[in-house]
């Protein structure tokens, strides 16, 4: 393997971080709702952060299948959204700083970029990484949003209980960091939000929300959701009002209703919030993942984003 350290330039002033958390939201593969995306960009208008890392994408990108967009104005280019991966270091509400990893998933080099990742949290002495995305389910935008915690260690996610046995779902560079991470003797684990699969196309900040309350919980990070949580009031009346407009589409979400709530009273549990159960088999699951992957555009935007969710 080529040395991991030459596809990224550190910052030459590098803070003293006193093991910090490493939270990383890359686009390009599964993010129903754009939750991920959604709370990325929360972090960086919400919270003072500079960058300590910048990675050379053109070493790990296929701009052929990802063409970053370009502005043309009546005789000449006007713009061009150039692509990035970087990290950052992000101070939270308390005044403590953390790394956030965020940019486009690497289409190729995985494993000499996992290397390179796992040299910085080695360097910075990180002490729990955090990926975060949301994935398309079965489940009710009437309902709290559960989500589903996986670690490299039981402890990490003592209490949740699992909510499908073992299913085979694409493979991302996200989830091989945390397997990669926790073989090495890393701390990591992730949380994946369900989003109603009718809306996966469509932002959808009440999942970014519950990504961020799950991520304070595990990690002791002060971070705010307010404006996440106006964000989702306003599309949850939306969504109502589209939904009132259509006897079909109400059908399917009381039929969802339904399931949720007798699943809930199954449980004798008061709510499914911080992941604690869910609905499909692992067959559903992993079928529900084809199809929500066999709907992305084909040419995604330069940070690997769909072109199509509502912005």
């Amino acid at each position: 393997m080529l040395d991991p350290q030459e596809l990224y330039r550190l910052d030459p002033e590098l803070p003293d971080l006193q093991r910090p958390v490493l939270m990383h939201a890359l686009t390009g593969f599964i993010d129903a709702g754009s939750a991920g995306r959604l709370v990325r960009d929360h972090l960086l208008a919400t919270f003072e952060h500079r960058v300590l890392a910048t990675f050379d994408v053109d070493r790990l990108l296929d701009y052929r299948s990802r063409r970053p967009p370009m502005i043309f104005e009546a005789d000449h280019w006007e713009s061009y959204e150039e692509p990035s991966l970087l990290l950052h270091g992000v101070t939270d509400a308390a005044g403590m700083t953390f790394l956030l990893l965020e940019g486009a998933e690497p289409d190729v080099a995985w494993e000499r970029f996992i290397a390179a990742v796992q040299g910085l949290v080695e360097r910075f002495d990180v002490r729990l990484s955090v990926g975060v995305h949301g994935i398309p389910m079965g489940v009710p935008h009437t309902r709290p949003s559960g989500v589903t915690a996986h670690a490299t260690r039981p402890e990490l996610v003592a209490g949740r209980d699992p909510w499908v046995g073992t299913v085979q779902v694409p493979g991302s560079v996200g989830n091989l960091l945390e397997f990669r991470l926790g073989r090495a003797g890393h701390d990591a684990m992730g949380f994946a939000v369900h989003v109603p699969h009718y809306l996966a196309q469509a932002d959808y900040p009440e999942a970014a929300a519950a990504l961020l309350e799950n991520v304070a919980e595990a990690t002791g990070l002060v971070l705010p959701t307010d404006p996440l949580r106006k964000a989702a009031q306003s599309t949850r009346a939306q969504i109502d009002e589209q939904v009132d407009e259509s006897s079909e589409v109400a059908a399917v979400v009381r039929a969802l209703e339904q399931q949720y709530d007798a699943y809930v009273a199954a449980q004798d549990r008061p709510d499914l919030l911080a992941g604690r159960g869910g609905f499909p088999t692992a067959d559903e699951l992993g079928a529900e993942l084809e199809r929500f992957l066999a709907d992305q555009p084909r040419h995604d935007g330069p940070d690997g984003s769909s072109g199509n969710a509502s912005r």
